[in-house]
């Protein structure tokens, strides 16, 4: 057994990460990275290799993917709601459609470079998110996040690219998700609870982030830092369809939140409550976990990710 092990999501970009495959492993060898291949079979999948690989004492476990790729090995690192006691790392190797996790923490597309990112095994300590939701069939759910989570119109986003077609790039995919959402979203009144201080406002969103970009590249918190030990908040409050369509420029350029709009507001926290009385969706890392009324919580220095 090998001390790291790759677990791959073949379905990931489309399948395009099944196809690629055969070939990426070979070049990721010839770069001189020595390592297992798990390739998983079924949403879920990635979560439970992961556990596993760290019961069985590997080092560096990495996820071959896109961003809910490493959400679900990222929560193999966790179990019922804290973190697994190892000194395992986590290694990421961005396949997938959205790839924002790597631009805050800048993991390279190029192949042999990220190969030299794992094989050098420079770990950085970050924090990582706790969200406890209401399930989709009801109950309780708990999942972990690294990058951003969010309540409104992005779980309808997220929604309509998994759905949907791949097509050229992921910042393509969500460019285009994200005006069609915006065609017939209708803004939710929300109750927003930041460490304590309540809210209550018709929102279209509220961004719970850990790092920087979401959306395929739209750098949403700008100031968010991943090992501050603190959440950047960033609620957009009653948006209008063509403020929408205006501020998409702003949101890629990470300037949105210098315009002045009162509609838009920036806070820092650990504790987060969100509800409404309307179906709202919750995203985390572009996957799913259930809907409003939900708890996010950050976990100060609670996984080790390999970095460049």
């Amino acid at each position: 057994m090998k001390d790291t092990l790759v677990i791959v999501n073949p379905a990931s970009a489309g399948g395009q990460t099944g196809r690629r495959w055969p070939d990426v492993a070979g070049r990721l060898r010839a770069a001189g990275l020595d390592f297992d291949v798990a390739p998983t079979s079924c949403p879920g999948d990635a979560e439970q290799l992961a556990r596993q690989a760290l019961r069985d004492g590997r080092s560096l476990v990495v996820a071959a993917g896109g961003d809910g790729t490493i959400n679900e090995v990222a929560n193999g690192f966790f179990e019922a709601g804290e973190p697994i006691a190892t000194g395992a790392c986590l290694g990421v190797l961005p396949m997938g459609t959205g790839g924002d996790l790597r631009r805050t923490l800048g993991h390279p597309l190029e192949l042999e470079g990220a190969a030299a990112v794992l094989r050098e095994g420079r770990a950085r300590t970050i924090d990582t998110g706790r969200i406890t939701c209401t399930g989709f069939t009801g109950g309780t759910v708990v999942r972990h996040f690294l990058n951003i989570a969010d309540a409104g119109i992005g779980g309808e986003v997220v929604d309509r690219v998994n759905r949907g077609r791949r097509l050229v790039s992921g910042e393509v995919t969500f460019l285009l998700a994200s005006i069609r959402t915006l065609l017939t979203w209708r803004n939710r009144p929300m109750r927003v609870v930041i460490d304590g201080r309540a809210r209550e406002l018709v929102a279209q969103q509220v961004v719970v982030a850990n790092c920087r970009f979401f959306g395929g590249g739209m750098c949403v918190a700008p100031k968010a830092v991943p090992h501050d030990g603190l959440f950047d908040v960033v609620v957009a409050g009653d948006l209008g369809a063509w403020e929408n369509v205006r501020g998409l420029r702003r949101i890629r350029e990470g300037t949105h939140l210098d315009a002045g709009n009162p509609k838009l507001s920036h806070a820092l926290a650990e504790r987060v409550e969100i509800s409404s009385t309307q179906p709202t969706r919750v995203d985390a890392d572009g996957e799913q976990p259930g809907v409003l009324p939900a708890l996010f919580e950050v976990q100060p220095g609670s996984l080790r990710v390999v970095c460049p």
